[in-house]
């Protein structure tokens, strides 16, 4: 539900990765891509919080006009399954209302590429939201990322920690981009209008 304190305060947007070279292209980094690509629309680039341990970049998302809405994007360097405190420490420091909070992550759940928006609900053994709702409860967006399930029986730790295969890397951009638009719609238009429009 919209207040007029969630109306007119900033949107905190989280891409939930790892930090660090040889994690960046993996399945469980997508969080971190889309956040990337988010930073280079605002035109601006990652540095490091004072008050997290997290790099951040803040700036406007929207037309001009009452949609704009002033956004801080950041990227926890807590690693995943740690990311709650560097997302608290951002909330407070900002003073963002937890509604206004948007974690962007993989989903073993659903299909590679498929998006879904929603708000609150479960972490469903995502060690980044397992985090960040111990630090400050579940009534959070998530913009949840398909990655499908491992292949076989390889293991789901293994699994998400690897790269993206040759085939998923041909339509990863296009899905990374709509995932973007998907968030700034969502801060923009509201979470009914991002669902009716990106969740497939």
């Amino acid at each position: 539900m919209t207040t007029d304190a969630t109306a007119t305060a900033p949107w905190l947007i989280v891409g939930l990765g790892n930090p660090g070279p040889g994690y960046a292209a993996n399945r469980h980094n997508v969080g971190f891509m889309v956040a990337d690509l988010l930073a280079g629309r605002i035109g601006g680039s990652f540095k490091r919080a004072a008050k997290a341990q997290a790099q951040v970049l803040e700036g406007r998302i929207g037309p001009v006009g009452p949609a704009n809405r002033r956004v801080i994007l950041a990227k926890p360097m807590s690693y995943m399954n740690l990311s709650g405190g560097p997302v608290v420490a951002l909330r407070d420091f900002y003073k963002v209302p937890t509604a206004n909070i948007v974690a962007i992550h993989d989903e073993l759940d659903i299909d590679y590429g498929v998006l879904r928006l929603k708000l609150g609900g479960g972490d469903n053994g995502h060690n980044g939201l397992k985090s960040m709702t111990k630090a400050m409860g579940a009534d959070y967006h998530r913009l949840r990322f398909g990655i499908g399930r491992p292949p076989g029986r390889q293991q789901v730790a293994d699994f998400v920690l690897k790269d993206f295969s040759a085939t998923e890397r041909k339509e990863l951009d296009y899905f990374v981009d709509r995932a973007a638009d998907a968030v700034e719609c969502l801060v923009t238009e509201g979470l009914e209008r991002a669902q009716s429009t990106y969740n497939s």
